[in-house]
């Protein structure tokens, strides 16, 4: 770990393949959250990202143009390249990767291939962005990608923002179902600890605790579960698959100041959920790719 990693990274967003992005627009306000414009890549993807108040995001994924994008793998772009893998083996929709936020991506990208962890080259664009206020911006951005060929539908990578967004999005941080952000991602695998290292790298955390079933790495604002099938359905009622021996991303659990807001939201618009342990679970559904979960903080 470089000496830039004094801490762990933070958890900066979920990559969420989506089928495509209108779809994932209804879903995402359907289930109460509040989805900023659309905002194109300039290599062939687009999302419509989910900002909260604690930083993080999610960035459903769809993919705008076929033709860039598979240039742009061509070209030897490893987000696009993955993003292309992951729909071929796993299907059009899921979570395919955890961005962390990182002062220098440079040093990131040398770390991961010092430990054999590189996914490929780095990927520095830029991208216009609009505001609340509608007015424009340029957002840059640094990314340094870890792999693991054992994980081949999970990629990490490490997010530097060379003209960091505008601080002011409490617009688009307020939601409906009470969302404040992001406690837990859960990740499995059915020998979730063989991955501790890999997750470790990427997070800069070198702490890796063990748990009933597999092992947490603490981001500096998250937590990271990698998780076995059997942890997977003690804690969010989903069935992983002892056949894949790869890891991969099943779940993310949100923190709700009051879960009693959320399920009045969700029944109101006719979202099926379960509870358990005193968490709201809203299964996959197009549009959202892979479990929710909401849990009131404490």
């Amino acid at each position: 770990m470089s000496e830039h990693s004094a801490k762990p990274h933070p958890l900066d967003h979920v990559v969420l393949p989506v089928v495509n992005i209108d779809l994932a627009r209804e879903r995402l306000g359907k289930l109460g959250f509040t989805v900023a414009a659309d905002a194109r890549h300039p290599f062939g993807t687009e999302n419509a990202c989910v900002f909260f108040a604690d930083k993080t995001y999610l960035e459903p994924l769809g993919i705008a143009s076929v033709e860039e994008s598979e240039a742009s793998v061509r070209q030897g772009n490893v987000f696009t390249a993955r993003n292309q893998a992951f729909r071929f083996r796993c299907g059009e929709e899921g979570l395919s990767g955890l961005a962390f936020g990182s002062k220098d991506a440079g040093i990131d990208h040398q770390d991961f291939v010092g430990a054999g962890s590189s996914a490929g080259e780095m990927l520095q664009f830029t991208r216009p962005m609009t505001m609340p206020d509608g007015s424009e911006t340029i957002a840059g951005f640094k990314l340094a990608f870890a792999g693991d060929l054992r994980a081949p539908d999970l990629l990490l990578f490490t997010v530097e923002r060379i003209n960091p967004l505008p601080a002011d999005r409490a617009a688009l941080e307020t939601h409906a179902n009470g969302v404040t952000g992001i406690v837990e991602i859960a990740l499995c695998a059915p020998d979730a600890a063989a991955f501790a290292a890999f997750v470790s790298l990427a997070v800069a955390q070198s702490a890796v605790e063990k748990t009933g079933f597999g092992v947490t790495i603490a981001a500096s604002n998250a937590i990271i579960s990698l998780m076995t099938p059997e942890g997977l359905e003690a804690y969010f009622d989903i069935a992983g698959s002892f056949a894949d021996r790869g890891l991969r991303g099943r779940a993310i659990l949100f923190a709700v100041a009051d879960l009693a807001v959320t399920e009045a939201h969700l029944a109101a618009n006719g979202v099926t959920y379960t509870r358990k342990n005193n968490r709201i679970l809203v299964k996959p559904a197009p549009g959202q790719g892979t479990l929710f979960a909401f849990e009131e903080t404490r």
